[in-house]
């Protein structure tokens, strides 16, 4: 199965595919899509289109998307959550649902610790995916947020078989 997850960004959105087989991940692209316009809603329709090109070359068949961070700067978060929708949009345009994470519950499922720093994400996301060359920190970040995604299906594949055995 291939997972997508974005790392959104106003400027920079993040994205990374992995394919899952079984208990297997290997990388197959990641990338950054940059925001073009000299206003909000042409950089929000940039962000759109170059999503949907990622979406209409590497068809993912699962999505995920970090949760927005939110800071002491009200009018920064709120144009970080339009990029976050953008990012929430495509998915479900292409007819996927998506899996929502805080970006304390990636960092622990990549890294083991809920507060590591960019640099560790990087490093943990080299060893689950080797051979990756990473387009960046906001890559890295999507790809972490996708083998996250990955864990989490498999988990849920996991109890869905033992629930089946037990007859329930």
């Amino acid at each position: 199965m291939r997972v997508i997850g974005l790392d959104p960004g106003l400027r920079r959105t993040g994205w990374g595919v992995i394919e899952m087989t079984g208990s297997r991940l290997s990388h197959v692209a990641n990338g950054v899509c940059k925001s073009e316009g000299d206003d909000l809603a042409e950089r929000l329709l940039s962000l759109c289109l170059g999503l949907r090109g990622v979406f209409a070359e590497y068809r993912p068949a699962a999505a995920a998307v970090e949760q927005t961070f939110v800071n002491r700067d009200g009018a920064g978060t709120l144009k970080l959550g339009q990029a976050r929708g953008i990012a929430m949009l495509v998915p479900a345009e292409a007819g996927l649902s998506v899996g929502e994470y805080a970006p304390n519950a990636v960092k622990k499922c990549i890294v083991g610790v809920g507060h590591a720093d960019k640099k560790q994400v990087a490093h943990m996301v080299r060893i689950h995916l080797p051979g990756a060359v990473l387009a960046g920190p906001d890559a890295a970040d999507a790809l972490a947020v996708a083998i996250c995604h990955a864990h989490h299906l498999q988990s849920a594949g996991h109890l869905a078989a033992a629930l089946a055995r037990a007859g329930a």
